[in-house]
């Protein structure tokens, strides 16, 4: 399924971990293939309130927490840069969808990163 939202469609996801060498472009990738798929869920499921949404972006974060093996392993890390990049592409997701009171933390809030 293809993303119809033109604000999703026209971002350009973890654009400063792009820019820096130190995150791998092929693991930035997987994340930001994460963060598109976050957003067909929201398509598809049209959760109709937070919390709903808050079940999305909560299986999203476990499969970044399941990407940090993958930088450890190529000399990188989801640290302060990342996760801040993260986070705010969170946000901005659900933003886009509507739910612009959504707390960050509580979207990420399963991190261990």
């Amino acid at each position: 399924m293809a993303v119809t939202n033109v604000q999703v469609g026209d971002h350009a996801f973890l654009r400063g971990l792009y820019r820096d060498g130190y995150y791998p472009d092929h693991l930035v990738d997987r994340g930001r293939m994460i963060l598109l798929g976050l957003c067909e869920r929201i398509e598809a499921e049209r959760p109709a309130d937070l919390a709903a949404l808050y079940v999305l972006t909560h299986a999203a974060t476990e499969e970044f927490n399941a990407l940090q093996d993958a930088f450890w392993e190529a000399d990188s890390d989801i640290e302060t840069v990342a996760r801040e990049e993260i986070a705010e592409d969170f946000w901005f997701v659900a933003s886009a969808y509507g739910f612009a009171a959504a707390d960050v933390e509580e979207l990420i809030a399963p991190r261990d990163w």
